[in-house]
């Protein structure tokens, strides 16, 4: 393909971002979507289930490529390494039918500006645009750039996330969204009032809701039903939902500006503290005194904050996880036993001239006995009853295949969850206008009170934040910051900022203080100028420097407990938090993080400056025991190798000097952003993506994090682990179990095919009704309460696990193959037995006739084989062995006597088998199917309870006789009736010979 049709044919959507996605474009042929009817058709539908899973040979079958305006079907591939394709259809949308103002016509744009995305998305003069639907969001085709675009509100339809219920039929293929759809049903019937230009103040429900209305905040605690950007006032909301953190965040208005730039821009990259995302609650809403806290309509449906939430879980990232890579390396393996079984069905069969049919039935047959096909499921089943474990223990989970990963993790890094803290503080700085008086406690106050009237918000970008206040009674403003210590002092007039101010900051960061500074300003304003038009830059300038202020949060009592736990199991722990640096090294070693021997070296890393290169400077942290060796500076030109063996593992323990030191490296956002730009060999383990998070939130979902927990402490962290190490445990029992009974039931069956014999259906049927109870409670044992020291195995194609299968299977067919050998030795034994003592139904194909030819399929003769008799008893107790060795137990799950349900089963199954096998009851065998499948009198009280009546003309007749008292007729004599009419007699009937 040439490069400019190429460039038609592709384009690259969502660029650099994490569901960044490529699209083909294709134009389906006539003749080819014809050729693939029929084969529909031929195949009964297994083509068009193919497609289904294979959405690209769909259109490949179907579609000839083009260029992206032409297509009609798009093709989409994702760009990680899974490389994931799904089909889109091209819509048009015919816009004509829209009301246009009158003397308009066609050619005019639809807005004044020429030059805007909704003008470009219009085809002129039929005025109809075009645009595919991706994971619930709408890409509009830009005809002047040729490219779709995710551009959300212009097409934005109704305000509502709505999650499809599939129906029945479609379960087969597509899983069930009920709790889904009930849980966003009420996000879709919020009232809200909205301001319109003719009617003023109105009530409207949220779904009519679309991006440019205006509507109304009353100070109620309201679930914001879509994305806004707040205009007038100032709200409290709850983001828990959105950042994991149940943290009331004050929301301030859009500053009114004149700048042609955007506003997310002119917002200083800091916009989002003038938005309010659908999904969070409004706590608190105060007007700014010119009328009603007012919103702007940004986002709605699913491009809104809580549309992202619900499009997590209906379309989860695929999870790069060896479990489920070695799953389909583990099915290819068990097919080519089932081939080779097949094979040797084929030879057999074939030797003893058996008709074709037949030959290719017992070659399917054997070969779908090696492949359960509840494989896939049966990796699933632990992560379902973990996901209701942790349900209970309130940690909640919107993504359940990470659950198995958790059973990996052996790092975890932590925020600010080890130490007590308190939202007061937070709610307090987060007070819009008010008024701030002394309490009824104090006995003198210098002012009678201070009124707070304009407020520049914190930002963790800015780590900063100021109020514009006055004193009651005076004319007089005054600024004051709150921060940083070190942003702070940047702000302040350097002779107010006292000589020693580092070394004072050292020393209380080293106690393991929060330490903020403050500062202040006189404001001259001009008496026509209000504080609240006030620029940042401008005021927050000039300051004097006032002290700093001590906090100090102490750990919470869980805290060391966890993680003496987690340590014990071998389970590193590491601080990631946006304190001072010494304050985060202290709290490690006050939690027992980092122990009391232990050196912190603090890595300091320089940017470039002219022609100096990238540095790094490594020196000790304050506590750490002193060194005779020097701080060592490398360079990006050197000094690479010793570093690099010292960062692959910051718990290594290094020697130096002859003393054993373990040491642990400590670095702030700046460092690490210059190793990552300009030593990356340094960080060949750098974790780009944590396996698995938790928000510690009110709430029972969040965007930020696949794990939600309730429970305000790190306690979560263990329980979490403890639950993926048992689910994925009890997935690989599963599987293993699932994995032996195929074979197991290869071997008997291929045995018994050595003599042209079968098992009995209702055998197979035993054994299926054996393996699925097996299968729905093993995953039912809990998960041991304490943390192992290792982690379980996390791939099914690894030496531990293949010994045992094969181990397992060198049992099976030692036992077996006896077995076979043994019964026919016995006195008692023969061939075919007699009827009456059949057992379950075995089947035995009758030998060939004389002169070799076989008889068929159909004249098949139910017999009692005494080799299928004692192979199914063998291989059911077989089954019935491998599920119990298998439950094991500790160090990852309890017991399996805890497993009650389990453990009965198990016990009622095997004693049902020792019954068959060693009893010697005659009415047992000759009653097993009609008893257990086909019992008569069971049916008939069904239909005499349900007042069945059978529709046959014969029991119609039947029953009207059994109600006639006068039938039979007894002791009476009848006459025919006398009759003109004659009688006609076929002549050749009755002449025949």
């Amino acid at each position: 393909m040439e490069e400019k049709t190429w460039k038609d044919h592709y384009v690259l959507l969502n660029k650099d971002e994490e569901n960044e996605l490529e699209a083909f474009g294709y134009k389906t042929q006539g003749c080819r979507k014809a050729l693939c009817i029929a084969g529909y058709i031929l195949s009964c539908g297994a083509l068009l289930l193919l497609f289904y899973w294979k959405p690209e040979w769909d259109v490949w079958a179907n579609c000839v490529p083009c260029s992206l305006e032409e297509a009609d079907v798009i093709l989409l591939r994702t760009t990680d390494e899974f490389q994931k394709y799904t089909q889109k259809k091209v819509i048009w949308i015919d816009l004509s039918t829209l009301a246009q103002p009158v003397g308009s016509n066609s050619e005019c744009p639809l807005v004044a500006d020429k030059d805007s995305v909704i003008n470009r998305a219009v085809m002129k003069p039929q005025l109809k645009m075009r645009y595919i639907q991706v994971q619930k969001i709408r890409y509009i085709w830009d005809f002047s750039v040729k490219e779709f675009r995710k551009v959300g509100h212009l097409v934005c339809g109704p305000n509502a996330i709505e999650v499809e219920i599939c129906p029945i039929w479609k379960l087969l293929f597509k899983e069930q969204s009920t709790k889904l759809h009930d849980l966003v049903e009420e996000h879709n019937k919020v009232q809200v009032t909205v301001c319109t230009k003719n009617e003023g103040f109105k009530e409207l429900e949220s779904r009519y809701l679309v991006p440019g209305d205006v509507f109304l905040l009353d100070g109620k605690k309201l679930s914001l039903p879509c994305d806004a950007v707040l205009i007038d006032g100032s709200c409290i909301v709850n983001e828990g939902m959105l950042t994991g953190e149940s943290i009331p965040v004050m929301k301030t208005l859009l500053p009114l500006t004149e700048s042609p730039e955007p506003w997310k821009t002119h917002s200083m990259g800091d916009y989002r503290r003038h938005v309010l995302f659908c999904g969070t609650e409004v706590i608190q809403a105060k007007s700014s005194g010119r009328g009603p806290v007012r919103a702007v309509v940004l986002q709605t449906g699913f491009n809104t904050a809580k549309g992202d939430l619900v499009r997590s879980i209906l379309y989860p990232r695929p999870v790069n996880f060896q479990l489920y890579r070695d799953a389909f390396k583990f099915i290819v393996g068990l097919s080519a036993i089932g081939v080779l079984g097949s094979i040797y069905t084929v030879c057999v069969f074939t030797y003893h001239r058996k008709p074709v049919a037949d030959v290719v039935a017992m070659a399917l047959l054997l070969l779908t006995a090696a492949v359960p096909p509840a494989i896939p499921a049966a990796l699933t089943t632990g992560t379902v009853y973990a996901q209701r474990r942790l349900k209970k223990k309130k940690i909640f989970c919107i993504t359940p295949q990470r659950i198995n990963i958790c059973g990996q993790i052996n790092l975890v890094c932590f925020d600010k969850e080890l130490e007590e803290s308190s939202t007061a503080w937070d709610q307090a700085g987060a007070i819009g206008a008010c008024i701030v008086r002394p309490g009824p406690n104090a006995s003198s106050a210098p002012v009678e009170g201070i009124a707070i009237l304009h407020q520049f918000p914190f930002s963790s970008g800015l780590q900063r934040m100021s109020v514009v206040s006055q004193k009651i009674g005076e004319e007089q403003y005054d600024l004051y910051m709150k921060g940083a210590p070190e942003t702070v002092s940047s702000f302040c007039r350097q002779e107010t900022v006292p000589a020693d101010f580092l070394e004072e900051l050292k020393a209380y960061t080293s106690q393991g203080f929060r330490v903020i500074a403050l500062a202040h300003k006189v404001l001259s304003l001009p008496e026509d100028v209000d504080v609240c038009d006030l620029e940042r830059e401008e005021a927050e300038s000039g300051l004097e420097f006032l002290g700093l202020l001590m906090m100090e949060n102490r750990l919470k009592p869980e805290t060391k407990p966890v993680l003496r736990e987690l340590a014990a199991a071998h389970i590193r722990s590491i601080m990631v938090t946006g304190d001072n640096l010494q304050t985060a090294v202290t709290v490690a070693r006050s939690a027992d993080m980092i122990h009391e021997a232990s050196k912190v070296i603090i890595v300091e890393a320089s940017k470039p400056e002219g022609s100096t290169p990238a540095s790094i400077a490594w020196r000790l942290a304050e506590g750490s025991k002193a060194s005779t060796a020097a701080p060592s500076v490398s360079t990006a030109k050197g000094w690479l190798l010793d570093a690099r063996e010292v960062c692959a593992n910051t718990q290594e323990k290094i020697t130096l000097e002859g003393e054993s030191c373990n040491y642990h490296f400590a670095m702030n956002g700046k460092s690490y952003q210059v190793l990552t730009k300009h030593f990356y060999s340094l960080l060949p383990k750098a974790l780009k993506m944590a396996h698995a998070g938790i928000s510690l939130s009110e709430q029972e979902a969040s965007v930020a994090s696949p794990f939600t927990s309730q429970i305000p402490n790190i306690q979560c962290v263990p329980e979490l682990i403890r639950e993926g190490r048992a689910a994925l445990v009890a997935s690989f029992a599963v599987v293993k179990y699932l994995t032996l009974y195929g074979l197991i039931q290869f071997v008997g069956t291929a045995l018994l095919f050595w003599q042209l014999q079968i098992f009995g259906n209702y055998q197979y049927l035993v054994q299926d009704v054996i393996t699925l109870l097996v299968c729905l409670t093993m995953s039912l044992t809990e998960a041991y309460p304490k943390l192992a020291p290792y982690r379980p195995p996390g791939q099914l194609i690894s030496p531990p696990l293949l010994l045992s299968v094969v181990l397992n299977v060198c049992f099976t067919i030692a036992m077996q193959t006896c077995g076979f050998l043994l019964v026919k030795k016995q006195p008692w034994y023969v061939a075919l037995a007699n009827w009456r003592h059949r057992s379950l139904g075995n089947q035995t194909l009758p030998p060939a006739g004389p002169g070799g030819n076989g008889t068929s399929s159909s004249a098949q003769i139910t017999v009692l084989s005494y080799e299928g008799t004692t192979l199914w008893l063998l291989s059911t107790i077989n089954c019935i062995i491998v599920a119990f060795v298998f439950s094991k137990g500790k160090p990852f799950r309890k017991p399996i006597y805890t497993n009650y349900v389990f453990s009965a089963l198990l016990t009622l199954q095997l004693a049902f088998c020792l019954f068959l096998f060693f009893a010697d009851v005659d009415v047992v065998y000759s009653g097993m199917q009609d008893v257990l499948l086909q019992n008569k009198h069971l049916w008939m009280l069904i239909k005499a309870c349900t007042g069945y009546q059978s529709k046959s003309q014969y029991r119609k007749w039947q029953q009207m006789l059994q109600r006639d008292p006068n039938w039979p007729p007894v002791n009476t004599k009848d006459f025919a009736a006398r009759s003109t009419a004659e009688v006609y007699i076929n002549p050749s009937y009755e002449h025949r010979d």
